[in-house]
């Protein structure tokens, strides 16, 4: 296989290809996700097929699949439960880099409650009319197709009332507001709807079928496979010039994501600079810290291997996510006994140059983003532990007569 790829690379890659041009080359021979089925634009190999032929793309200087939600939470989630009407329809645009994606989720009211969301959607004729709010949308600005989770049966429970959508973005009635952040920085978005219209055949699963669909996209989120960057060799040409810049857009919305896992690299440089690295309190921090990296990068590593087994992924990713809240936590402890007071000044004379200060206000979000460390604590209690469901009084009772907040 590798011989295959290789050999085909040969022949059609060109640097000075138009990118967009050269991805859809890369769709139709089937080597853009070698893993996908044949009638999906793939090659139907193993899964350590697409790690084969990214070692291939990199050796010759070649550039693979856009970054970003289509290709790491929907083209997975549509694989899993779409049509087939709907992966001819879609997958192809995300592999090209013809449609960028948005996830449509979180709502204001229900958070880390996902199933309880209210944004809803109502059949008329050959369309749903949605209605309602959403938050923390990052890429919805631009984004041409928003997976869309939102309530089409209020008499159902609440986890079945659910359907998922693939929502165009780009029409009235959608409205996409950015949010300011408390760490300077405006990465996510808030979209409202108003008379917007989805197509029926943009369900993707079944009518009342969506939270099963979410949990798969949730899994992805998990691993962070919407922000695994890619790398791109020295060569110098047109196509390599217009992906790096498509990266360098989309990964500018993520700059401080750093901060936000705490920069547990730079902790013992910090203390050293602080003239503090022999003082045992500061010395007991460092030491908290290290061992939580290691034992992320072990669970990353554990996650990785079995995603080249072709395993999907599961409750790792919530040992994983817990495991980086930790850490993120220990760091900013620690970036905050070093620096002390001065750990509250930004700027060019403080410490790192403002980026503890960055950490400060930033790691909170990593306990809450992809769902709450509590979240990932009942999900390892019972998918990893066996241990039973928290009680829930609303799990059965139909949506419409659960309370809530109103707006």
């Amino acid at each position: 296989m590798r011989a295959e790829v290789r050999d085909w690379l040969e022949s059609s890659w060109d640097p000075d290809r138009p990118l967009a041009d050269w991805r859809r080359l890369l769709a139709d021979s089937g080597w853009a996700v070698a893993s996908w089925p044949v009638e999906c634009f793939g090659r139907g190999l193993a899964p350590e097929a697409d790690a084969i032929v990214a070692e291939e793309l990199q050796r010759i200087g070649a550039v693979g699949v856009p970054v970003g939600v289509g290709i790491g939470l929907a083209a997975p989630t549509i694989l899993t439960h779409g049509s087939d009407e709907l992966k001819q329809r879609l997958l192809r645009r995300i592999v090209t880099g013809d449609d960028m994606w948005c996830q449509l989720f979180s709502e204001p009211g229900s958070g880390s409650d996902l199933a309880g969301l209210t944004t809803r959607a109502a059949r008329d004729g050959d369309e749903w009319i949605v209605n309602g709010q959403k938050v923390w949308n990052t890429s919805a600005h631009h984004a041409e197709l928003g997976l869309l989770l939102a309530r089409t049966n209020w008499d159902a429970t609440k986890h079945e009332g659910i359907t998922c959508f693939a929502l165009p973005m780009q029409q009235p009635g959608v409205e996409v507001r950015p949010l300011r952040q408390m760490n300077g920085h405006s990465s996510f978005n808030e979209v409202f709807f108003t008379d917007a219209r989805v197509p029926a055949e943009n369900v993707i699963g079944e009518v009342g079928g969506g939270w099963r669909v979410a949990v798969t996209t949730l899994m992805y989120e998990r691993r962070g496979a919407a922000l695994q960057r890619p790398r791109f060799t020295e060569h110098q040409g047109r196509t390599v010039r217009e992906a790096t810049a498509e990266a360098d857009e989309y990964f500018a919305t993520y700059s401080w994501y750093p901060q936000r896992a705490g920069r547990a690299d730079l902790v013992v440089e910090a203390a050293r600079a602080a003239g503090r690295a022999h003082d045992p309190v500061i010395r007991q921090h460092v030491v908290t810290v290290h061992p939580l990296q290691r034992v992320n990068q072990w669970t990353a590593g554990r996650a990785a291997a079995a995603r080249v087994l072709g395993r999907p992924p599961g409750p790792e990713g919530s040992l994983a996510k817990l495991a980086a809240s930790n850490l993120a936590r220990a760091a900013a402890t620690a970036h905050a006994h070093i620096s002390a007071a001065h750990a509250m000044l930004t700027g060019p004379e403080s410490p790192h140059d403002g980026v503890v200060a960055e950490v400060l206000v930033s790691v909170p979000a990593v306990s809450i983003a992809g769902g709450t460390d509590e979240i990932q604590r009942n999900i390892i209690g019972e998918r990893v532990l066996g241990l039973p469901k928290e009680p829930s009084v609303d799990r059965d009772m139909p949506f419409r007569s659960i309370p809530r907040n109103q707006f």
